[in-house]
């Protein structure tokens, strides 16, 4: 398969795009932003506590357990995202080829054709009931924590 470099002239463009914005970002911050420095500003800031006594006090489970309610939630992104671009897929792929005038007609018995990517049609339901039956296990995790007081911070 040959690839031309126009199929990757909208990536590259995108690339460039993204670095002049960050590099003009950090040059506008340098350029406008505060130089003022203060001993408050040269202070070591930790988790939201000021850093007074000793380095290894005891953290909160509170910090433990809104990182794990994070990563709960960051996993069923995780999960999700893929099965929403494989589930509606198939639909959008063609299986018809269009053949012009002045072409070969293509051997049929050369190779087979492939199945459309995605999730078969017939299997549709089946993904979309595992999916639906994830988040409402995420839904009861949810419902729990919260039962348990989790989100709140005393």
């Amino acid at each position: 398969m040959i690839v031309s470099g126009s199929e990757f002239e909208p990536v590259f463009i995108f690339v460039v795009i993204g670095l002049l914005v960050a590099i003009g970002m950090l040059t506008v911050s340098a350029v406008l932003g505060p130089r003022k420095t203060t001993a408050v500003k040269q202070m070591p800031y930790e988790s939201g506590m000021d850093p007074i006594g000793d380095a290894r006090n005891r953290f909160d489970v509170r910090y433990y357990l809104v990182a794990i309610v994070f990563l709960l939630f960051d996993v069923e992104l995780l999960y999700l995202y893929p099965w929403a671009v494989s589930q509606w897929s198939a639909s959008s792929a063609t299986a018809t080829a269009t053949i012009d005038s002045d072409e070969t007609p293509p051997i049929l018995a050369a190779e087979p054709a492939s199945p459309p990517p995605g999730v078969p049609p017939v299997l549709r339901k089946v993904v979309l009931f595992d999916v639906l039956v994830f988040i409402a296990v995420l839904a009861a995790a949810f419902a729990y924590a919260w039962r348990k007081g989790v989100f709140e911070w005393r």
